[in-house]
């Protein structure tokens, strides 16, 4: 039996970085990853043609960018082959009539853009964002502390010294609204708030869903002000980077190796017991960086003692499904709306309020949407490396899908099963994608396409092709992620911890989790 001082069971990009910051503190440490690949929901690959690379799931990487974690490993990655590459031409959204409004680091530039559709909101846009340079720390402080934690209490403190009792008061509103709501309040235009509403989509926030306000914000101030992070070649520089820089601390990665139970003794974990029976011991501390469903349903034996804990871990929601579709092409899409979507990293197809609530009703009532919400990914046109030369990929996620299908809300498929759902549904998609960009069809050169049940099947941990780990909803996030009273990575199982997107601060590729149950264990 082989013994470390912790051993981290997933080898997605947070538990890889609470490896890598325990490996640096001088902990003996193992990473052991059931798929032969590590990255979790963090992979590039080549699933069209050779030579053109496709991030299967997570493809922004500015939470990476911005964290705690690369601040302090910034330099030590960099030389373990991390790369980024910056787009200022950010996100933008098209618009069914033709036309399109997008964000780029300049602001002179997004602000004419929307006083060409108002005045009053391109000087709402230019407040906002020169309120967001003062909120900004407090706002990331707050996210990056634990929860509950004297760091939380010192972010809101922050707040508190800043702006007194108002400042509290608009974080509170923020925090708690809606995306309509929010965006209502402060612009007048549709297709500017639209614009930015469509960011809920990316969690699990319908344009009326209480607490859906706050990634909005966060996602158009932070592109206007920093623009989006890509990897150079693709997502996974983060994950090899992470690998690189843990095997030179001494750090281990067992891939192919699941892990079949994790074994207590006295009311602690103490071990691990992989697939073939080979037993790792942990001194310390095992982390499991995997949904808790699955660590506290299959890992662990069952204890009448954590009855009601379990029972609140089996009730923990999953968000609506995701389907990915990636596409090679020849060149990219010829928009509608203006070739100078062209350089955008991001366009979002989600047209209106109507459209992104319907979508969302309709996929929550396990209905196929009969017109889902698109982004739409040019990583190409920031990175061209990612294809041979002259040509390109296309990322679309489609937001959002119901996990098990009930019927199409267009009542022209049948099918109830995504294996045989899939291809028609993609065609749906496919189709919606074209009446934005005439002539698509003609340049793709190969394509693939990941159901949510192809999603869930590559990571077990994306339930239902659940990309988010567990819906964002207030009564799932802050102290209630994953569950009310343990939202400080600790289990009821001594010496037991979580860390992932079903922990706090929940989903992205920020390490937030990761870096902090390092933290907290090795300072």
């Amino acid at each position: 039996m082989t013994t470390y001082d912790a051993i981290v069971v997933g080898a997605g990009h947070n538990g890889l970085a609470a490896a890598v910051h325990l490996a640096a503190k001088g902990w003996k440490v193992a990473v052991v990853e059931q798929a032969k690949e590590a990255g979790g929901a963090v992979k590039t690959r080549e699933v069209t043609l050779p030579g053109f690379k496709h991030d299967l799931f997570a493809t922004n990487l500015s939470m990476f960018a911005g964290s705690p974690f690369f601040a302090a490993y910034k330099d030590t990655l960099i030389e373990n082959g991390l790369g980024l590459v910056g787009a200022t031409d950010t996100f933008s959204s098209a618009f069914a009539d033709g036309t399109w409004l997008g964000v780029s680091t300049d602001l002179e530039t997004t602000a004419k853009r929307i006083a060409a559709l108002s005045p009053r909101d391109a000087e709402a846009w230019c407040k906002m964002f020169a309120d967001f340079a003062q909120d900004a720390p407090h706002i990331f402080a707050l996210l990056g502390a634990p929860m509950p934690s004297w760091g939380s209490v010192k972010a809101l403190w922050g707040v508190y010294r800043a702006k007194r009792m108002a400042g509290i008061g608009a974080l509170a509103r923020l925090v708690l609204s809606s995306p309509r709501d929010f965006l209502d309040a402060h612009f007048e235009n549709e297709k500017l708030k639209v614009m930015m509403a469509s960011w809920g989509l990316h969690l699990d926030f319908g344009p009326d869903v209480a607490g859906g306000a706050l990634f909005p914000y966060l996602e158009s101030m932070a592109n206007q002000s920093f623009g989006m992070a890509l990897g150079q070649g693709g997502a996974a520089t983060v994950v090899n980077a992470l690998v690189s820089t843990l095997t030179s601390l001494g750090g281990e990665l067992h891939l192919g190796r699941a892990v079949e139970r994790i074994e207590t003794s006295g009311g602690r974990a103490t071990s691990v017991r992989l697939s073939g029976g080979e037993v790792f011991s942990a001194k310390r501390a095992i982390i499991a960086n995997a949904h808790p469903k699955l660590v506290f349903g299959r890992l662990l034996a069952a204890d009448t003692e954590r009855t009601a804990f379990d029972a609140k871990v089996a009730a923990f929601r999953a968000g609506p499904g995701t389907m990915m579709i990636h596409l090679a092409l020849s060149s990219l899409p010829d928009w509608k709306a203006g070739k100078q979507l062209k350089k955008f990293a991001y366009v979002h197809l989600a047209p209106s309020f109507e459209a992104m609530a319907s979508a969302y009703t309709e996929a929550c009532s396990g209905l196929l949407p009969r017109e889902p919400v698109l982004v739409v990914g040019q990583p190409t046109a920031i990175d061209p490396s990612r294809a041979p030369e002259g040509n390109h990929v296309l990322w679309v996620q489609v937001r959002v899908l119901p996990a098990a299908i009930r019927g199409d809300a267009a009542g022209e498929i049948g099918a109830t099963h995504w294996d045989e759902a899939k291809e028609l549904y993609a065609a749906r998609v496919l189709a919606l994608l074209e009446s934005y960009a005439p002539g698509l069809s003609g340049k793709i050169l190969g394509g693939a396409v990941f159901s949510p049940l192809d999603i869930e099947r590559e990571n077990p941990n994306l339930i239902g092709g659940d990309n988010l780990s567990g819906s964002h909803h207030l009564d799932q996030n802050f102290v209630f992620r994953p569950v009310f009273g343990w939202s400080r990575y600790k289990t009821p199982v001594d010496g037991l911890y979580l860390c992932g997107a079903s922990t706090w601060p929940g989903a992205g590729v920020g390490a937030g989790s990761g870096f902090m149950v390092a933290k907290m264990l090795a300072g």
